[in-house]
């Protein structure tokens, strides 16, 4: 029998086999994930730095731990239908560490996880620019990745930031290497402009993933004429709720009437973003008294 995952793990790698690029929802909580999944995006995206942010409210430091990620990944996609793609960052250690984030992220459901070559957490002494490993270690840990897999389906990409880190030519030489090894993908970090990607793109046949969107990359008609398939927008949503939340509690403490608040979600929307319905049939159901 299929897990439950199944179809949304075949739909992600629909996505990349394609010739379209689509923007994820960036999402952090059940919430945010199922409002993505009403508003229509084809999606979801869990990074670290808003996972770190909902789960601990602190910076994007990696000091968030796997499990901890992993709970949210499962909560996320308990929520929505969405295939969810999640930056699984260096994979919390070493080759061996990677295997255990690819078990603990495959059982939490996600459709797709990227595993990077940056030194993380930041070494000490480093505290100026982010390092990043040989290229021999980041084949290792996309081959622990690998190997850890148990569903086919999973899609396994590798990441680097070597475009702001240490040029195009080494990014488009651990590209290849990725590939090499069989990662499903090749998840680009600080690409900038059109002359970059014109650069890297031929170089590499498997798709390619984005996670900067700046103003000359934001045509997806352009960006899947190169081999993108996904492109990451931001994080915003998260940065708005939180936004939102300190305006709402500001207000309050200010003295503002509970009626008066101003951009508060409706009861209908909260409604429908919480199955409101469904748990009224299920009372009926399971709970009312029949004769």
């Amino acid at each position: 029998m299929p897990s439950r995952w199944t179809e949304r793990r075949q739909k992600f790698r629909s996505y990349l086999a394609g010739d379209r690029c689509y923007h994820p929802g960036s999402v952090h909580d059940p919430i945010s994930a199922r409002i993505a999944s009403e508003i229509g995006f084809e999606i979801g995206m869990f990074a670290g730095s808003t996972g770190s942010l909902g789960v601990l409210s602190a910076p994007d430091l990696i000091i968030l731990t796997l499990t901890e990620f992993a709970d949210q990944a499962l909560r996320i996609n308990r929520a929505m239908e969405l295939p969810l793609m999640v930056d699984a960052d260096h994979g919390y250690g070493n080759a061996l560490s990677v295997m255990r984030t690819v078990e603990e992220l495959e059982i939490a459901g996600v459709s797709g996880m990227s595993i990077e070559d940056t030194a993380l957490p930041q070494p000490f002494g480093t505290t100026e620019k982010p390092q990043i490993l040989s290229v021999e270690e980041g084949i290792g840990k996309m081959k622990a990745a690998l190997a850890a897999r148990r569903d086919p389906d999973l899609c396994i990409a590798g990441r680097t930031s070597a475009p702001i880190i240490t040029g195009i030519e080494d990014t488009i030489k651990r590209a290849q290497a990725y590939e090499k090894v069989g990662v499903d993908a090749i998840f680009l970090v600080g690409v900038r402009t059109r002359a970059e990607l014109d650069a890297i793109a031929p170089a590499v046949k498997i798709p390619l993933i984005l996670g900067t969107a700046t103003p000359e990359l934001s045509d997806l008609t352009y960006l899947a004429s190169r081999g993108v398939r996904v492109c990451l927008q931001g994080h915003q949503p998260i940065q708005a709720a939180i936004q939102a939340i300190y305006d709402t509690l500001k207000a309050l403490r200010d003295g503002t009437a509970p009626k008066d608040l101003k951009g508060l979600a409706s009861a209908d929307l909260v409604k429908r973003v919480t199955r409101a319905d469904d748990y009224d049939r299920w009372t009926k159901d399971y709970l009312a008294t029949k004769p």
